[in-house]
């Protein structure tokens, strides 16, 4: 080999690796020999996802069902007043009632508080229902529906007047309640905090007048009418221990209890009702408030309340404190005639 050709060769493989050497201080890669598959650039090779962790979120159970107000509501929040219901017609609904629980992470096997373990939450199946269907008379047919809580203490309420009741062991009640406003509402609050409610109208309310007389425990009170100058033990006089006529001559009205005096802490009403719309002779029905002196009540302070509808869609109410005499007076009678206003009856 010539010499000026050594030493070109030479100097061509000095510049190549004087080259190289440069390209590599720079930081970019060689050029990758000819038979070398190409390189996969970062920007060509998906990235994997990200996968976040699940945020656990709080846990609402809300009960509610077509037709009823989306909203939670507290049955043990309620005030219960003698506002009419919205809407016409006959109510089937339930308070919704909704419990915000602590937030969990929903580990494997965990039970989470909701499920039929927990006491305090329902079980599928155990939704309390109420219905309220009208009836003849201003009066309502009431039915609440409580599967599982069967033989179960419960507190009706309606425009101010309450009394309370047992269900069977189905966990039904049945009960006809006089109706004391047009758009009425009811209300049935079990002790556990469990309710339902349920409207209707009563578009004939205005043709009778009621006066309810309630109160709790074994007070023992008693509310008579003697209609247009009745006495005691005559036909017009009507209480919840007289036999109404098969058939009566006239129009005449009638008392309806309502509680079960045998319940824990039971609230107790009765209730007289007259079709003052359809009475066909004038005059006036004298009512008065009384109580037997008894083991129960003897020596005590008792107390009721008395509600009165006459004429317009207002009910006003009066509150009634009596001392009993002790008990070497039982089996005596008090009778309060001046609580109450007689009613005054036209002839249609």
């Amino acid at each position: 080999m010539s010499r000026l050709r050594l030493i070109g060769m030479a100097g061509g493989t000095l510049a190549c690796a004087l080259g190289i050497g440069y390209v590599m201080q720079r930081g970019q890669p060689a050029p990758p020999p000819i038979a070398s598959p190409a390189p996969v650039s970062a920007r060509d090779t998906p990235a994997a996802p990200r996968v976040e962790p699940p945020r656990p979120a709080p846990v609402r159970v809300r009960v509610a069902e077509a037709g009823a107000p989306d909203e939670a509501l507290d049955i043990k929040k309620i005030t219960l007043t003698s506002a009419a219901a919205e809407g016409d017609g006959d109510g089937l609904s339930r308070l919704p009632v909704t419990k915000t629980l602590p937030e969990l992470s929903a580990a494997p096997g965990a039970v989470l508080p909701g499920t039929p373990e927990d006491p305090e939450m329902p079980a599928l199946g155990c939704d309390v229902m109420a219905r309220a269907v009208p009836g003849p008379m201003a009066m309502v047919d009431f039915s609440v529906s409580a599967p599982c809580l069967g033989n179960s203490r419960l507190v009706v309420h309606h425009s101010g007047m309450t009394f309370s009741a047992v269900t069977d062991a189905d966990g039904d009640l049945n009960v006809t309640i006089p109706a004391l406003a047009e758009r009425a509402v009811f209300i049935a609050a079990f002790d556990n905090g469990e309710g339902a409610v349920a409207t209707t109208r009563l578009a004939d309310i205005a043709d009778y007048d009621r006066v309810v007389l309630q109160w709790q425990g074994r007070a023992g009170f008693q509310i008579h009418a003697r209609e247009f100058g009745a006495s005691y033990g005559d036909p017009g006089h009507v209480w919840s221990g007289a036999t109404p006529p098969a058939e009566p001559e006239h129009a005449t009205g009638s008392v309806i209890r309502l509680g079960t005096q045998d319940a824990l802490s039971p609230l107790l009403a009765e209730v007289y009702t007259f079709p003052a719309r359809t009475a066909d002779r004038s005059g006036t029905i004298a009512l008065s408030v009384e109580t037997e002196v008894t083991q129960d009540n003897c020596g005590r302070d008792i107390s009721a309340q008395l509600l009165q509808r006459q004429g317009e869609d207002r009910v006003r109410t009066r509150q009634l404190d009596l001392a009993v005499p002790d008990c070497s007076a039982t089996g005596d009678f008090l009778v309060l005639n001046n609580l109450l206003d007689d009613l005054k009856i036209a002839a249609k």
